[in-house]
């Protein structure tokens, strides 16, 4: 045993003391293992076409383009992507993630030798090569707006790179220079670049292919392949009379190839029915092209027009991740505070641990298993945990006892149960199964019964607070979803089954938490509207009786009854002084006796409960909103009945609050802000004696003192050996079981997404490392061919390029080493600072700049610290230096955002002779939907109509909200004497612009930009102008797996009010305008032309 029996017996005794040991638990799967099967990826060609480069494992490999062995070229602990051979064979140059998001390395083949060249924290994709081996071309966000992405050249031997192809607010990538250099072909619009990965495509994905030359400084662009498929990946004959590039326009994923002119007439070059072919890359000598299709390399003779796979045998060992031994000391998920207060139990990388509550300190495992653990819960007896995992499949709840080391599973079979709740008493779990069943476990027979059935949260959405026992164990609170509009209300239900009834009747969709009151007469909610605050309800179950302040007085005088020792007890030494046993009258009385809770605790036994009562008629009535005046996210109600525990958001941070629930307080009730620091906290809970808060943040447990607000962190570490053998199974059965069980069609959109499990999960078993498996998991989503998916990383490199706001010319720099400023970026750094277009940038720092200087690599590190420029106001003039601050990338873009909008704005007023204004929507985000407010300020307000833009709208949930302020029409105005009639809307505080409008959407307005769309259309508030919507319009959410990689969860269909689905089918426009690629350079915005000219025409009463 690993306890001693001491401990055991002894109940009081903390965690700490137990003697550390092995694991408590192990698990061994008798599941069969699938055959581990390769996977081949991003296939690189040398220039004779007799060499592969490819990945595999996130390492680099060669292989004889016929097929055969693979040598281990490159490799590292880091994911190493997309190989590519320099024109004459010497060198490779390739991305790795080894110095942070993924920077561009050469490798010199003859030597060995390795050059970093791009220092950039923004993830570069390598493109290609120049023909004549002098530039690396390559596609970035770390210029342009939002996740629009330019093309960039750099020199081969490093440099600072340049932008060749930087459309503003235009996505571009996949760029290849043509044999003389003389023109750059890319792909451009959409989003394929960064979902290549997706089988089929919406609008939003389609692209066309461009060709990019230079006239006069300025880039002009000609489109030769239309957008009217997912195209991509252009590649040139040596030639250069013809362009090659994949296309899905037949159905699936091909070759095709085309002359390199407008209108010419594209030919299908392999035909497969099925399939992704992906990552292409052609020989020098053009005999060639090889790709990656189906976790292979395939190859495609451009003489015979044959495409065929290449077989590959890997020889080498790869970098791949093995068994490491960690400890733990954050990164905690949940985390539970027992009864007693003495222990903590908690759940680190899907294992469950516990330690001592006060000395923290190593924790004892209790379970070892590959599958994920989750929601812990400690029985009243503090001696006993319960916990749910899905080492069976689905998952089920099992029980620990500590008094007796062992583990006991307590629900089986296909069902999944989850959401365990121990009964005050002991004697009941609450669990939920399936996401429509509430059932309760009686213990310790473990019968099982249903008491209701209802919509009720399934994982990975489950809230720590989704159910609440009454204090006598008798009834439960529960919130499930219900009627046609999914309003979200407490019901309750008896323990011994029948029928559940409301408690609660509002209109609401959003309840995050309920606790019952320790008397048991009422219950706390937590409920509002997902863009409102949440505000806590008290919904009283009985008629409630006032307390007054004078009755406390009253008391002051009236007698107490002496107290009279019995014979017995005075004839006995103190020390030797009898304990009533349990079934003495003594304890009996202070059993049934609550006020009495001093005798309670000498005789040890917990006061019963009084019986809880619900009154049910007229309860409608009895629900009141407390003005706690913050978001509330969790509740829960101190040991002695009196306050409030309020985890809630304020500020946009997560703070913890108390909230006095005492009716006879002198003071109106506040909620009283406990915590002040930025990290998000969650899983509050009282301390027995209600003098301490325990909580989780940031991964961590800390407790703080109620009255001092003294925080004390708690501690704790925890060992394991994280296989990752093991644990990349764990990962991809939680990632095909999510989307199994959230995905919005029932249908996973005519997929057999069994046998796609089937099929991926070789593919999985032959995963070396994390990166490869995360990729893997991208081409299973990537099955369902729906918006609003992907696979995450844990967590990207955190920002390190100092920006300053300053743009150069290219051409003066690539011929003659000279950083000559074009662009000062308004409100940067650098304009702050005075530095203006047109002069010259010598040194940072005190380094002279040369052609060879990569000006990335000199900020690094430097965001928020003072750096000094040198400055030259003349190519020959003098020197100064000027000190700026730098700011990161989403600063900077955030600047060139605000830059942007005040252009539009100018413009508009221009071409409409100031009778118009003009706003955009940068997404439908809350802080947007403030900045909207912002923006229709006065100056807009007093125009005849407005510009509303949603070009380029990420999306996100407040499109209701702005649809209002655009809707809102005057009923009635307000004058005051000697001043202006004004609408009535406007005095009264509510936003309304009560002008004509136009929208202007493109094909990158996404998701809630599109519901918005829909509803301005639907209520007929103007005319639509641009180009239709994406097509991505489904509601998401985000689940972590075990190891930390995120999946988004499509599982909300959204359509019009016929019925129709709007995923897939983007929202159409009234005047079909599209925005040629290269605009910006020119200065012009015709959709804009088109919607001034649409408002005024209709202002004017033109049709």
């Amino acid at each position: 045993m690993l306890f001693s029996l001491r401990v055991v017996l002894a109940a009081s005794a903390a965690i700490a003391a137990l003697p550390s040991g092995p694991a408590l638990l192990r698990h061994d799967s008798a599941a069969p293992v699938p055959a581990a099967l390769p996977s081949f990826s991003e296939p690189g060609l040398s220039p004779d076409g007799s060499e592969i480069a490819f990945v595999s494992a996130g390492d680099i490999w060669t292989v004889p383009a016929r097929g055969g062995d693979a040598r281990l070229l490159v490799s590292n602990g880091a994911d190493e992507s997309r190989p590519l051979y320099s024109p004459d064979g010497t060198r490779i140059a390739f991305v790795s993630t080894r110095t942070g998001n993924g920077d561009i390395y050469v490798l010199t083949l003859a030597t060995g030798q390795l050059q970093r060249i791009t220092y950039d924290d923004q993830a570069e994709q390598l493109d290609s090569w120049s023909r004549d081996g002098k530039w690396l071309y390559f596609s970035s966000g770390r210029s342009d707006i939002s996740g629009m992405s330019d093309e960039f050249r750099v020199h081969s031997d490093g440099g600072t790179p340049m932008a060749v192809a930087g459309d503003r607010y235009a996505a571009e990538f996949w760029g290849a220079p043509s044999p003389d250099g003389n023109t750059l072909a890319i792909t451009a619009r959409g989003v394929s670049r960064g979902q290549w990965w997706r089988k089929g495509h919406s609008h939003l994905d389609e692209s066309e292919i461009d060709l990019v030359r230079d006239v006069h400084g300025t880039p002009a662009y000609t489109p030769i392949v239309a957008p009217a498929a997912k195209n991509g990946w252009p590649m040139w004959s040596p030639d250069g009379a013809t362009i090659y590039f994949v296309s899905d326009r037949s159905g699936a994923a091909n070759l095709w190839a085309q002359t390199a002119a407008p209108n010419a007439t594209p030919r299908q070059l392999t035909t497969f029915a099925d399939g992704r072919v992906i990552w292409p890359s052609i020989s020098a000598n053009g005999q060639a092209i090889v790709f990656e299709r189906g976790f292979g390399i395939w190859r495609y003779d451009i003489g015979t027009q044959k495409a065929a796979a290449v077989s590959i045998t890997l020889h080498g060992s790869p970098a791949a991740a093995g068994t490491e031994h960690r400890t733990f000391t954050n990164g905690i998920q949940r985390f539970a505070l027992s009864p007693d207060g003495k222990k903590v139990a908690f759940i680190v990388h899907g294992e469950v641990f516990a330690a001592s509550s006060r000395d923290g300190g190593n924790a004892i495992r209790v379970t070892n298993t590959p599958a994920a653990e989750d929601q812990i819960e400690w029985a009243p007896d503090s001696r006993r945990l319960v916990y749910t995992s899905d080492r069976d499949g689905p998952r089920h709840l099992f029980s620990y006892d500590f008094t007796t080391n062992t583990e006991t599973q307590l629900t089986r079979g296909a069902s999944s149960d989850v959401s365990p709740e121990w009964s005050p008493d002991g004697a009941h779990i609450a669990y939920t199964r399936d996401a429509r069943e509430l059932r309760v476990l009686d213990m310790p027979g473990r019968t099982d019964r249903l008491i209701a059935t209802a919509e009720l949260n399934r994982p990975p959405f489950l809230g720590r607070s989704d159910m609440a026992f009454s204090p006598d164990s008798r009834w439960i609170a529960y919130t499930p979803d219900a009627g046609p509009r999914n309003f979200s209300n407490v019901q309750v239900v008896s323990v011994a089954g029948g029928e559940s009834r409301p408690v609660s009747f509002l209109a609401n969709t959003s309840s995050n938490a309920i606790a019952w009151s320790r008397d048991g007469t009422y219950i706390l909610l937590s409920t509002g509207q997902r863009t409102e605050m949440r505000q806590l309800a008290r919904i009283d179950l009985i008629p409630r009786t006032p307390h007054f302040r004078e009755d406390q007085f009253h008391d002051l005088f009236r007698e107490e009854s002496p107290r009279i020792p019995t014979p017995q007890t005075q004839q006995l030494p103190r020390r030797e002084q009898r304990v009533p046993t349990r079934d003495s009258s003594d304890t009996a009385r202070a059993a049934t006796t609550p006020s009495d809770s001093q005798g309670s605790r000498r005789s040890g036994v917990k006061p019963a409960p009084k019986p809880t009562n619900i009154v049910f008629d007229r309860i409608r009535d009895r629900l009141s909103l407390l003005p706690v005046e913050v978001d509330v996210f969790d509740v829960s109600i101190s040991p002695d009945g009196k306050s409030a525990l309020l985890t809630a958001g304020s500020a946009g941070q997560t703070n913890l609050y108390v909230y006095s629930l005492d009716d006879l307080a002198k003071t109106p009730p506040v909620a009283r802000q406990l915590t002040s620091s930025a990290g998000r906290k969650s899983d509050a809970q009282w301390s027995p004696d209600g003098k301490e808060v325990f909580y989780l943040e940031a991964g961590r447990i800390n407790s703080i003192a109620v009255e001092s607000r003294v925080v004390h962190p708690l501690a704790v570490s925890a060992e394991m050996d994280v296989d990752f053998s093991q644990e990349k199974r764990e990962v991809f059965a939680e990632a095909w079981s999510y989307l199994r069980d959230n995905f919005f069609n029932p249908k996973m959109n005519g997929v057999n997404w069994d046998a796609i499990r089937a099929e991926y999960a070789q593919r999985i078993e032959g995963a070396e490392t994390p990166e490869q498996m995360r990729r893997i998991l991208s081409l299973l989503v990537g099955e369902l061919n729906s918006s609003h998916s992907g696979i995450g990383a844990q967590a990207p490199h955190p920002p390190y390029a100092g920006r300053v706001g300053l743009g150069f010319d290219r051409d003066e720099y690539e011929q003659n080493g000279v950083f000559h400023i074009t662009q000062v970026v308004p409100l940067s750094p650098a304009e702050i600072s005075g530095i203006k277009v047109g002069e010259y940038l010598r040194s940072g720092d005190g380094t002279a700049l040369t052609a060879q200087s990569n000006l990335q690599q000199l900020r690094a590190y430097t965001i928020g610290r003072r750096t000094a420029l040198g400055v030259e106001a003349t190519a020959s003039g003098k020197v100064s230096d000027v000190a700026v601050l730098p700011v990161n990338t989403t600063t900077e873009k955030g600047l060139l955002y605000r830059a942007w909008v005040e252009q539009r704005r100018a413009y508009v007023e221009k071409a409409s002779h100031g009778r118009l204004g003009y706003v955009h929507m940068y997404d439908m985000s809350q802080n947007a939907l403030n900045q909207l407010y912002v923006d229709l300020d006065a100056e807009n307000m007093k125009r005849d109509g407005v510009v509303i833009d949603v070009r380029n709208n990420n999306g996100g949930f407040v499109n209701v909200y702005a649809i209002d302020v655009l809707s809102r029409q005057p009923y009635l105005n307000m004058e005051s004497r000697d001043r202006p009639v004004v609408s009535a809307r406007t005095q009264l505080g509510q936003r309304s612009l009560e002008r004509p409008t136009v929208l202007v959407t493109n094909q990158h307005t996404l998701s809630d930009g599109e519901d918005f769309t829909q509803g301005y259309r639907t209520l007929k508030l103007g005319k639509v102008v641009g180009e239709p919507t994406g097509g991505w319009i489904i509601f998401t959410s985000a689940a972590t797996l075990i190891d930390g990689t995120t999946e988004r969860l499509p599982s909300t269909r959204i359509t019009s009010l016929d019925g129709k689905d709007m995923e897939m089918h983007p929202r159409p426009v009234d005047v079909d305008v599209t925005r040629p690629m290269g605009e910006s350079y020119s200065g012009k915005d015709s959709q804009l032309d088109a919607a001034v000219a649409t408002l005024l025409a209709q202002l004017d009463g033109k049709r």
